[in-house]
């Protein structure tokens, strides 16, 4: 793919969902975008830290073995 249509493609993406989670934040809207994102990331970020502690884990008994 074009470099340059990448680029206005996850431009155009990124703008419209901070468009939907800052129109998510108005009084009344059921649609509550903000706190599903924002548990979303919390649980992301906690599967990166215990992902990236066994691969540490492994790297240090493959080096232990070698």
């Amino acid at each position: 793919m074009n470099k340059w249509l990448e680029l206005l493609l996850g431009l155009i993406l990124v703008v419209a969902a901070i468009l939907v989670w800052f129109y998510s934040l108005g009084w009344g809207s059921f649609w509550n975008f903000g706190t599903a994102a924002w548990e979303v990331l919390k649980g992301g970020v906690i599967w990166f830290v215990i992902i990236i502690g066994l691969l540490l884990i492994l790297l240090g008994i493959s080096d232990i073995k070698g």
